[in-house]
Parts: C-alpha cells; structure tokens; sequence
C-alpha cells in the first residue's frame, strides 16, 4: 500500500508530505517546509521510525515555504532532488524571498533532475505522473498516482481555494488552465493533498469551490 503523511511546518502552515511504499519502505519528501531544527528533528524522527528508505526529494514549485527544508533532507538522505526548471530563478533568489518576510533559509542545492511530464517517479510497484501545472509559479507540477487515486497539487488547488497569483511569476489566466484542464479532467474520487490546508476530491472543489463555479 501507498503511504502518506503530512506535516505542517512554518510559520506559512506549509503541509509537507511524506510518502512511501509501505512493503519495501522506498519513500520520497515532497515540499519539505521545516524551518528550524524542532521541525527537522519531528521529520527525522518520523524517517528513522519508519525506517524508509528516502529515494526522492521533490518540490512541487520554489517558493521559500516550500523548500526551507531541501539543504536538510538532501544532505542527510542524499535523494535524488527533482524540482521544476522554470522555477531555478525563485530557487536562486531562495534568501531574498525569506528577507522579504524577516526570516533566513539555508542555500539549497541545486536540482539533480528537472520534472517533465515525461518522466514518472517509482516508489516500490507504485508509479506516479508529473502534471505541469503552472500559474501560482511559472513551473509547479502536481504529483498524481493514478492507481492510488491521489494528487499532490501544491499551491495550486486547495479545498474550497486556489494559488494565489499576485507573487514571483503568478499568472491567473494561466492557472485556472491548469485547474481546468489537468486537474478537474482526473476522477471525481481523486483525494488531492494541497500544500496548504485540509484534504479534498475533485468532485468536492468541482460543487463547492467558489473559484471554480
């Protein structure tokens, strides 16, 4: 069975995910947001409890909130880091976004690999698909197992919300495409897992989110 855990980490109650093939333990972190050292040590904890196996480091897009914790888990894990190549730049200018809200953040390294949807990730006999999905940044991509019926959807769909547009390469007409065509097409029983906020289904944003009406 596919696995997931959340955590929320920071000042921006940014959820982290953790996920792993619950037979082999093969395992990936998704948006690590742990800010401090309290947060580190609660997501380490968690690893060596469950003694998984961290093949994958991946960031859904770069804003600072979540990637406070890429410098932790690459250099303690050594994953593979996947992180989208249009949003290098936000990496890049990772202290400046933290200035601009009174707070400092470890340099992360630099991707080993750029998403494409053309690659899928494995975690055990589980497969999952990168959707290109931007507009809340110029590069975010959504984690989706289709099998599993679950999608990781970033900043860009939330329960009854969407991705703000007004930051570091927001656009609002490109990100309602997004919404629309990568995301509502999938089944309605989908449970998508936000990078803010409580768990939904697309068939529950489709009748109750505002935005989307």
């Amino acid at each position: 069975m596919l696995k997931i855990k959340k955590f929320v980490f920071s000042p921006f109650s940014e959820n982290t995910f953790v996920l792993w093939d619950e037979v082999n333990s093969d395992a990936c972190v998704v948006d690590p947001g742990c800010s401090n050292e309290s947060e580190e040590n609660e997501l380490a904890e968690f690893i060596h409890e469950k003694k998984l196996n961290i093949k994958y480091l991946i960031n859904t897009h770069c804003h600072i909130d979540h990637i406070f914790g890429n410098a932790f888990i690459k250099a303690n894990y050594k994953p593979i880091y996947l992180a989208p190549e249009k949003d290098v730049f936000l990496l890049e200018k990772a202290e400046e976004q933290a200035e601009l809200f009174g707070m400092s953040i470890k340099k992360s390294p630099a991707p080993d690999k750029f998403i494409t949807e053309n690659e899928n990730i494995k975690l055990g006999d589980y497969f999952g698909k990168y959707l290109y999905t931007p507009g809340h940044t110029p590069g975010e991509f959504c984690l989706y197992f289709e099998t599993e019926k679950m999608c990781i959807t970033g900043d860009v769909l939330f329960k009854e919300g969407i991705g703000r547009t007004d930051l570091w390469g927001g656009n609002y007409n490109t990100l309602m495409q997004s919404i629309n065509k990568k995301l509502l097409t999938l089944a309605e029983d989908v449970t998508i897992y936000p990078g803010h906020g409580e768990f939904s289904t697309i068939g529950y944003e489709k009748n109750n989110n505002s935005f989307l009406l």
